[in-house]
């Protein structure tokens, strides 16, 4: 099971939380599942959706893009399945993945039901899984953002003017992150930047905190992140400001939403995209989960909100 001090994620910084007692159940139940689900495990190797713990209550197991530090990821989304889990009366199941194009592949195979993705591996989901359902979105997700970093010792100072950056050892984030590569590089090169023509071919991180390291200790004289999870790292002290600061902010995009598989919905029954919305959108302002999401709130997404993200992905030869 999830461990149940959880940190903030994204835009708020991380920090304890109060413990809070596990749902209510028996130690015989509890036992068996944890023997069936851990939330610590990889992904089954059966190739299915996991096997219901209860056998009088479906099954849900929900994932997500890793991208941040992999004890952050399993607080938050194991905190958050324990809440899903009550309220809808599942047998909801974290289970973490390697990298953004396993859980776009595990969402197709229904290995994964409802997965945490950020705009782009979203669009890729959905264009692979006919059938599959945008859910809802965070309000901060109407209106995200990703902020460039430099380390000083280049002597820039924040702009606007993103062009010096040409000439800097640079890193993305994951190569199919939106807020990470994806729209960085659309901003690049509305500014007449090569996304791909920094010197050496640029880098990538794997994740928004890695790209904060990589740049703190010299490795890449530059990079670009998640803005909140960028804030969150401030915040929180984890930002060196003598190696590494903020050089510039993009405009505003969609990205991050909740995606659901048909495989669910045939499984859980028709309404089950209607309960999901009304438990997100229901959750209490300033509750745990919404504030490990560094959100206020979720609001409902669809598709459309996705087609500039589409759009430039084919460009940049993301999507096929």
């Amino acid at each position: 099971m999830s461990t149940r001090r959880a940190v903030r994620s994204g835009g708020l910084a991380e920090r304890a939380l109060s413990r809070r007692g596990f749902l209510a159940g028996n130690a015989a139940a509890l036992a068996a599942g944890l023997a069936a689900c851990s939330r610590e495990s990889p992904v089954s190797s059966s190739g299915g959706a996991a096997a219901s713990t209860s056998g009088s209550r479906g099954s849900l197991t929900i994932g997500a893009i890793p991208d941040q530090d992999p004890e952050v990821l399993q607080r938050l989304y194991g905190t958050l399945a324990d809440s899903m889990s009550e309220a809808l009366d599942l047998d909801v199941v974290y289970q973490p993945v390697t990298d953004y194009g396993a859980a776009v592949s595990l969402f197709r195979t229904g290995d994964l039901d409802l997965v945490w993705f950020g705009g782009l591996t979203g669009v890729q989901g959905r264009l692979q899984t006919p059938g599959a359902e945008p859910i809802a979105q965070r309000d901060i997700d109407e209106s995200f953002t990703s902020v460039f970093v430099v380390n000083p010792a280049t002597g820039l100072t924040p702009a606007d003017d993103l062009t010096p950056l040409g000439d800097l050892r640079f890193t993305y984030g994951s190569e199919t992150s939106t807020s990470g590569r994806l729209m960085p590089a659309y901003f690049l090169s509305e500014q007449s930047v090569d996304p791909q023509g920094f010197p050496g071919g640029p880098g990538f991180s794997g994740s928004h905190d890695a790209t904060i390291s990589l740049v703190s200790s010299g490795s890449y004289q530059a990079g670009v992140l998640n803005e909140q999870v960028w804030n969150a790292r401030v915040e929180d002290g984890t930002v060196d400001p003598a190696a590494v600061v903020q050089y510039a902010r993009t405009p505003a995009y969609h990205d991050y939403h909740w995606l659901l598989s048909p495989q669910a919905v045939e499984r859980l029954g028709d309404d089950l995209p209607d309960r999901l919305l009304e438990y997100l959108t229901g959750l209490p302002a300033g509750g745990e989960v919404l504030e490990l999401f560094g959100a206020g709130s979720f609001i409902p997404t669809e598709a459309a909100n996705y087609t500039q993200i589409e759009a430039i992905g084919r460009d940049l030869g993301l999507i096929s």
